[in-house]
């Protein structure tokens, strides 16, 4: 595999990394309808890389035969039109599966969910990864990062045996671990997503990132390419405009250790009427009480 191919996605990494939500109809299975809808909104809207199966889509709560379908409506909606990183995970066998299926649908990255284990050594940390990327060796490979205890010494050693590592979505809540990992891994070795959206964007940019991953964007996709928009010209104070402009949002889908991260933004596109409001479990949908806050945020981005 060229360099020059890696060079097209750490480029395209370098963005707006929206997460669509997956939206389910009245019977409880994926509606396929609604999705596409909403995957043209986001395309139609400026959006250029699509994560299907990030934890905004529900990863987690869909079966594999889900997973595969969201994959495979996701790349087909898009067409040439949006550079496409599939979110994979679970056993090593199950994501080398879906990495694989990703790259037959002609897929450029996959995204690898930070090992659901209770029992996580930094040494299997990268022989998880390394397992998977060396199964797709033509396909960009971005490990997701949540784990605080990791060094950025295991990433350097993971990006040395696998040049397919191209860049980390790092989602641990610190942005002065974020600057040293990144700095012990090599700043320049991967492209740095900050994953943990738009509140954090402003300072992991200031540390090296150069593109964050959004779920917000499904609502708004205006709100978050002004704010990289910014970010890319060096205008913090610009960027903290917008910052100010999505905080209680984002406030109120952190709130309770992010309980309602994706009920908030299905709430948000249901008073827009563009999908239901329904979540699986272990999310729940909002009460009652507390969804018409929402809506009013919703309704005032509106475009």
């Amino acid at each position: 595999m060229s360099s020059v191919t890696f060079e097209t996605q750490r480029a395209a990494l370098a963005d707006v990394v929206a997460i669509p939500v997956t939206p389910f109809a009245e019977d409880g299975s994926v509606d396929t309808v609604a999705h596409r809808a909403l995957l043209r909104r986001l395309l139609d809207g400026g959006v250029r890389i699509l994560t299907p199966n990030g934890n905004t889509g529900e990863f987690y709560a869909l079966t594999p035969e889900e997973r595969r379908l969201v994959t495979e409506l996701t790349i087909d909606e898009a067409g040439a039109g949006a550079v496409i990183l599939v979110g994979v995970g679970h056993d090593v066998p199950t994501a080398i599966a879906s990495a694989r299926h990703a790259r037959e649908l002609g897929a450029q990255m996959v995204m690898v969910h930070q090992p659901v284990h209770p029992y996580v050594s930094q040494a299997g940390w990268v022989d998880y990864h390394r397992a998977i990327a060396e199964a797709v060796p033509e396909l960009g490979v971005v490990p997701y990062i949540r784990n605080a205890q990791l060094s950025g010494a295991r990433l350097a050693q993971l990006g040395e045996a696998c040049p397919n590592v191209i860049g980390v979505k790092y989602a641990v809540p610190d942005a002065a671990r974020f600057a040293a990992f990144a700095r012990d891994a090599g700043l320049d070795r991967f492209v740095w997503v900050a994953g943990l959206a738009e509140p954090y964007a402003p300072s992991y940019f200031s540390a090296g990132a150069t593109g964050f991953t959004s779920g917000l964007v499904n609502v708004a996709p205006s709100v978050s390419l002004n704010m990289i928009e910014a970010l890319r010209s060096g205008d913090y104070p610009a960027a903290m405009k917008v910052w100010e402009q999505i905080r209680r949002f984002e406030e109120l889908r952190a709130a309770h250790g992010s309980a309602n991260n994706v009920t908030v933004v299905k709430e948000a596109l249901a008073s827009l009427g563009l999908c239901r409001r329904d979540v699986r479990p272990p999310s729940r949908t909002l009460p009652e009480d507390e969804r018409a806050e929402v809506a009013s945020i919703a309704a005032g981005w509106s475009i």
